[in-house]
C-alpha cells in the first residue's frame, strides 16, 4: 500500500523511497508482532493448551479465570479503586493475590472481560489467520475452549 509520502533522501540523489504505511509496521515478516513481539516473553499473556468448547459460539473462547486474571490485572486494579474496595495499587494487588476470599474481584473481573476481546496466536505465524480476535468467556479450569468449527485453524 503506498501512502504517497516519500522519505527525504539523506544524500539527495534517490527521492524514491517510501514511508512504511501503518498496515507495513503491523503486518508482515518483519511487521511489529512477528518481528518483536510473537516468540517472545511479554506481559499480559498467557500460555496454554486448546480443547473444543461446543457450547460456545464462533466469535467466543472459553478462558481460564487464572490466566483472565493475568490479562486483565490493569483493568481489576483500575476498578478496585475506582469503585472504592481498594485505596490504593498495592491494596488492590494484595485483593487480586487471595481472590478466593475477594469474591468481587471475580465479578469485576466478569464485567472487564465483556468489553475486551482477546487476541489468539498458534505457532507458527504464517499468516493472518494465525492470530484471531475472539470475545472470551470464563471458564474452570486451565485450558483454552474454542468451538469445534475454529480449531482447525488452531
Amino acid at each position: 500500500l503506498d501512502n504517497g509520502f516519500h522519505e527525504p533522501s539523506k544524500d539527495g540523489f534517490s527521492k524514491d523511497k517510501v514511508y512504511k504505511s501503518f498496515s507495513d509496521i503491523l503486518g508482515g515478516k518483519e511487521g511489529r508482532f512477528r518481528e518483536t513481539l510473537l516468540g517472545k516473553r511479554v506481559d499480559y499473556s498467557g500460555r496454554s493448551v486448546i480443547v473444543v468448547g461446543p457450547f460456545l459460539s464462533l466469535h467466543q473462547c472459553g478462558l481460564p479465570r487464572e490466566i483472565a486474571i493475568e490479562l486483565f490485572q490493569a483493568f481489576i486494579i483500575r476498578d478496585l479503586i475506582r469503585k472504592h474496595f481498594a485505596s490504593n495499587t498495592a491494596t488492590a494487588k494484595r485483593q487480586i493475590k487471595e481472590r478466593e476470599k475477594e469474591p468481587i474481584v471475580w465479578e469485576i473481573l466478569q464485567e472487564v472481560v465483556q468489553g475486551h476481546p482477546v487476541l489468539l496466536n498458534r505457532a507458527p505465524t504464517l499468516h493472518r489467520l494465525g492470530i484471531l480476535a475472539f470475545q472470551p468467556i470464563l471458564v474452570e479450569g486451565r485450558a483454552i475452549y474454542l468451538h469445534p468449527l475454529v480449531c482447525k485453524g488452531f
